[in-house]
Order: C-alpha cells, then structure tokens, then sequence
C-alpha cells in the first residue's frame, strides 16, 4: 500500500482485517501452547482439568515439573552451550568475511561469495546428512589407513557446533556486512592520520562502530542455534539437546511439561528479541 494514494474506506476496513487475522494466526498456536502449559492433566488437550502451575514446579512423579526434570535441565544446559560455541565462532568469521567481501577485491570474489550464501538454499536435513557422511568418510580413512580414531568428526557434539556454524555464519556476515556498507571510511583515515595504525584504527572506530550489527547476529546467532533441530537431528550423538528431547519426549507421548518449556522458550526470546531492539534504538 502506498501511503500518498488515497484509498477507499473499504479497502482499509480489508486490508486492516487482514492484518488483524494474519497476527492472530501468528500468534494463536503460541497461545494454545502456553494455555495448556497450566492444564491440570496428563494430556496437552482438552477437557480442561483445571489450572495449575505443576507442569513447571511440581517435584512429583507423575507431574514431574520442567524445573525439576535433570534431563530436560541438563539438555537445556547442553543446547546453551552449543549455541554459545557456535555463536562466538559464526560471529568471529562473519566480521571477517564482512570486512573481506566488503573491503577487498580478488579473483573469485562472486564465485566465493555465492558459495557462502549456499547453505541458506540447502534443507537443514540435506546439511547435516552432507556433514555427517563427509565427516565419516574422513574419520574411516584415518582409521582404516593410519590407526588414528579421530572421534570428533563422528557424530557427536562437535559435528552439531559445525553444522549449525554452516548456515548461522552466512546470515551473520549478511547482518554485519549490511552495516558495514554504512560506514565512512573517512573516519578510519582520520584516525591514520592521527597516528593509529590500520588494526588500532579498524578497532577503535570501525568495530565500535558495527557493534550494533555484531550485538544483533550474536542474538540471532544464539536463538537459532539454540531452537534448531533438522540439522542437529542428524548430527547429535548420545547427548541430546534440548530440541532432540523435546522430540524423543514427544514420541513417547506428550505431556503439558513439553508446553512448560515452550513458555521459558518463548519468554526467553522475547527478552532477547527485545534487547536487539534496544541496543539498534540506541545505535
């Protein structure tokens, strides 16, 4: 819709319903979820047996709360710090690869540069399957060849961290290097003129300056690796994080405690979605 162009007011009773229904699509699952969170039953479903918070802090057996099950704690424990590992290490290489396509020109560029945008096109399930066969393949041919059992490249956690660093880097270096492309170079030349070299000059005004930007894909960085399944599906070894319980949980049949951890995903989100929004606020 074009603001300048004056429009019937039928057209905006429509297209107002329209927003009104989308955002209630949107948001009606979430709702239903965290509705039943509090149903005192063994079942997510109706009839509604009532309100209760056991689901998160009961400490008994048969309504085991989500803030006394080790194993979902434990999980949760786990999926934070595969996201931490990998968000640190996505956010690392896309401020270089920010600066690398932005700032410098060399053969192949478009060629590379297309390449990384590579994983976003590929189904999480085909990544991580292409992850686990290649890693495979190498880790048998040490073994078979030389003796040497290189554990790291079976599944396992460390395969989880590379197949998620596979795609989450490639948005965070869009995220950083569309920031970036704002900056005044000007600025770094003032700062050589004043007697910094080029690294003192690129860390005291160019990172400041895209701290927003590298703020900002941490936080998505964090929140998708922490909530992705497909590819860590395929990846995980005995160690389950969160997502993979979550699964394993549901295929033994559901309980509202699985609706519990869907609430504390959500509310933790949402904090984090709304401290991006602050931190670009104030940029």
């Amino acid at each position: 819709m074009i603001p300048s162009i004056r429009q019937t007011r039928r057209f905006y009773t429509i297209y107002h319903s329209y927003l009104i229904l989308f955002f209630v699509f949107l948001a009606a699952p979430l709702i239903v979820v965290a509705a039943f969170s509090f149903n005192d039953s063994q079942f997510p479903s109706f009839p509604w047996g009532g309100f209760t918070t056991d689901w998160f802090f009961s400490s008994e057996g048969d309504k085991l709360g989500f803030f006394h099950d080790s194993e979902l704690l434990e999980s949760i424990g786990l999926s934070a710090a595969i996201a931490v590992v990998t968000t640190f290490l996505a956010t690392t290489v896309a401020c270089t690869n920010a600066f690398l396509f932005e700032r410098f020109d060399f053969p192949g560029k478009s060629f590379l540069y297309m390449l990384m945008l590579l994983p976003l096109v590929i189904p999480g399930v085909l990544l991580g399957v292409s992850i686990l066969v290649f890693g495979s393949q190498i880790a048998n041919y040490f073994e078979d060849n030389w003796l040497i059992d290189l554990e790291f490249l079976r599944p396992g956690l460390t395969l989880v961290v590379i197949g998620q660093f596979a795609f989450i880097t490639t948005i965070c270096t869009l995220v950083i290097t569309a920031r970036l492309k704002k900056f005044d170079r000007s600025l770094e030349e003032a700062a050589l003129n004043l007697g910094a070299t080029p690294i003192v000059a690129v860390f005291s005004v160019t990172i400041p300056y895209l701290k927003p930007a590298i703020v900002g894909a941490a936080i998505v960085s964090f929140l998708m690796s922490f909530e992705n399944f497909n590819t860590t599906f395929m990846l995980v070894g005995s160690d389950a994080p969160l997502t993979v319980a979550m699964f394993e949980r549901l295929r033994e049949g559901s309980t509202p405690v699985l609706n519990a951890i869907s609430v504390i995903l959500m509310l933790g989100s949402g904090v984090l979605a709304m401290i991006n929004m602050s931190l670009q606020k104030k940029k």
